[in-house]
């Protein structure tokens, strides 16, 4: 079983990070998955999580208490989750976002400045989603590829597969 949890704040699309995840864990991967979502009062700029549980079992429990990987893109959402990280956990994190201090293992992408390259910075879920994609095997990329053009609308799919696409080959430079 596999505990995470994506936090950073509305307008993020940490929501739609935990949908596109469990889409491709649970129809594509054909694994099991839970998703809870927190978010504030606030449209925009408020603090939100999504927490998920992976099995290639049922979930029978589906809240998470300790987190193998914590991706965080905002500072506050790093404050409120990193005590939640197990002892191996993995923190994934906006380099520009997010400024960690702990001894856990940690991936930082430039998710944000990435997905402004690109042209959009709403679509940083998404390259930190590809990121994720290549620094864990919780998810196969084609079952995440697979997912995208399902949970985003019709006209944002090619700019979406293509921040995923940056996000997973980060990694690989």
């Amino acid at each position: 079983m596999i505990e995470m949890r994506f936090a950073g704040f509305g307008g993020q699309g940490i929501i739609r990070s935990g949908i596109i995840l469990g889409t491709a864990i649970s129809i594509y991967d054909k694994r099991f998955a839970t998703m809870n979502q927190v978010f504030g009062p606030e449209a925009r700029g408020g603090a939100c999580s999504s927490q998920m549980v992976i099995s290639d079992t049922k979930v029978l429990y589906p809240y998470v208490a300790k987190t193998d990987f914590l991706v965080a893109m905002s500072q506050e959402g790093y404050a409120k989750f990193i005590h939640e990280l197990k002892d191996d956990g993995v923190l994934i994190m906006d380099s520009d976002l997010v400024k960690a201090d702990t001894d856990k293992t940690i991936f930082d992408i430039p998710s944000t400045r990435i997905a402004e390259e690109i042209g959009n910075r709403i679509i940083a879920n998404v390259v930190m989603l590809g990121f994720f994609t290549a620094v864990t095997n919780v998810v196969s990329v084609e079952a995440m590829k697979k997912a995208i053009p399902e949970s985003v609308p019709q006209r944002f799919v090619e700019l979406n597969l293509m921040a995923f696409d940056k996000g997973y080959h980060y990694k690989k430079r």
